[in-house]
C-alpha cells in the first residue's frame, strides 16, 4: 500500500470522517462514491481509467492482505482448521 506521508494524512483523514458522518459504507454508498470520483475527475484515457482501477485493487489486496487473513486466522485459533 502507498503510505502517505504524516504531513498529508490529517487531510485525508478529514475526507473519511466526512464520508464516516455521512453515511457511506460498503452497502452502495461506497461504490456510488468512487464512481462518481472517477466518472467525474479522472480524465478519460485508457491508462487514466487502468490507473483508477489499479488503486481500488491494490486496496483490496491489502484489505485481504492485512485484515481478513488476520480475521481468518482468529477464526482458525477459535474454532480449528478444516480437517
Amino acid at each position: 500500500m502507498p503510505y502517505i506521508k504524516q504531513k498529508d494524512r490529517p487531510k485525508m483523514n478529514m475526507v473519511v470522517d466526512v464520508m464516516r458522518f455521512q453515511g457511506v459504507k460498503a452497502d452502495g454508498k461506497l461504490n456510488y462514491v468512487l464512481y462518481k470520483l472517477c466518472k467525474d475527475d479522472v480524465e478519460p484515457s485508457y491508462n487514466n481509467y487502468k490507473n483508477f482501477i489499479g488503486e481500488l485493487r491494490q486496496c483490496a489486496t491489502e484489505i485481504e492482505r492485512r485484515l481478513l487473513a488476520e480475521y481468518e486466522d482468529l477464526k482458525i485459533k477459535e474454532n480449528g482448521d478444516v480437517e
